[in-house]
């Protein structure tokens, strides 16, 4: 471990670190992941340790010297570690130290900070100079600014999961529902741009026409590793997958997709459910009758009963898993994005946790047959 100590001291002797994320942890009572980032603080530099729990998120400031201490023992405890600084990324895996191209500025340590984007206002990023986003010198188009945040937004969601993908080779990525496709291009950008990744990237919808203008647009940019075809989430056949994304897919095609990347064993999952018709036309319980009699409420609980017995179920399938808020112009105003990463399967107590739900409900959720056949 000796070039891994002396990398964290050098990165923070020099106040160049710019963010570390922990990932797989060694043992299963720590917690998934723990995220560093340096603060100003009273006018004097810290550091502050972001711990993801299951049901909350910690924080915690220390000095150089306590954080310099603390993050050699967190590169011990977890199997993967990303430092970034403005010259260079490293990505640490034991005792072996990859250096990549950088892909974070200097840190702002400032709380009064201006919110930094992925792709930047300014600078020309080329899909979105074609999908009408930007003007050619990099300017965001007004009409067009909240889906540049939505983009960004997508980009801050995917990058946290990068540290649970491969660290080597090829990623292996399929986006099911890819649809008009901004945030194919954008996960596209991300990896391979921003990372220096190598991809092999697939785009899946049923619309011929959809497929037609993706695949003419992904052309003109040349987007290497960037590929589309019609399909559907059922049955597609792609080998070894990394990453699955399912955007909108409406109803139960949600656990279609969510069932696939399970089959696959992929190393993370991104999905935006849709449409959740299911569980509207199933659930029933004496004592939230007061709630389920207003169409509009029993609409959105059944949908986030939906979301919360898919969590328990891919925790069981063997992944760590969260639901977070993701901002969806195009369908909701908001909705909610699951994302897994693969650990170990979740014990007994959350089987009964996911069982009681699901029975006083009144539920029988697609996933848990999709995934009791797999």
């Amino acid at each position: 471990m000796a070039e891994v100590d002396e990398l964290v001291r050098d990165l923070l002797d020099a106040h160049s670190l710019t963010r570390a994320v922990l990932s797989k942890p060694r043992a299963r009572e720590l917690p998934a992941k723990v995220t560093v980032e340096p603060v100003e603080l009273r006018g004097e530099m810290s550091y502050r340790f972001t711990t993801q729990l299951a049901d909350r998120t910690l924080h915690e400031n220390l000095a150089p010297a306590e954080a310099r201490e603390r993050l050699g023992v967190l590169l011990v405890d977890y199997r993967q570690g990303l430092l970034q600084s403005a010259e260079a990324d490293w990505q640490v895996l034991g005792e072996k130290v990859l250096r990549r191209p950088p892909t974070r500025p200097r840190a702002e340590r400032s709380h009064d900070r201006r919110k930094r984007y992925f792709l930047e206002e300014g600078t020309p990023v080329p899909f979105l100079v074609e999908l009408g986003v930007m003007t050619a010198d990099g300017a965001v188009r007004k009409s067009r600014y909240d889906k540049f945040r939505q983009v960004n937004r997508f980009l801050e969601l995917v990058d946290d999961v990068v540290p649970n993908l491969p660290a080597e080779g090829k990623l292996h990525i399929v986006d099911f529902g890819c649809g008009r496709s901004y945030l194919t291009f954008a996960l596209h950008h991300l990896l391979t741009v921003l990372r220096g990744r190598e991809v092999d990237l697939v785009g899946l919808d049923l619309k011929e026409d959809v497929i037609a203008e993706c695949s003419a647009l992904a052309d003109r940019l040349g987007s290497t590793g960037l590929r589309f075809e019609r399909g559907e989430i059922a049955g597609f056949d792609a080998g070894g997958v990394d990453l699955v994304v399912s955007l909108h897919a409406c109803d139960t095609a949600t656990d279609e997709a969510l069932a696939q990347a399970v089959r696959w064993e992929a190393a993370a999952i991104l999905a935006v459910p849709c449409c959740q018709k299911e569980a509207y036309g199933q659930i029933e319980s004496g004592l939230l009758q007061p709630l389920l009699r207003h169409g509009l409420a029993k609409e959105r609980f059944a949908a986030l009963a939906t979301d919360a017995l898919r969590a328990q179920l891919l925790e069981l399938a063997g992944y760590r898993t969260q639901l977070v808020e993701f901002v969806d112009l195009e369908h909701t105003p908001k909705n909610v994005l699951i994302r897994a990463v693969r650990g170990q399967p979740a014990g007994a107590d959350v089987q009964r946790a996911y069982e009681e739900l699901r029975d006083s409900l009144g539920l029988e959720p697609s996933l848990e047959r999709l995934l009791s056949v797999r």
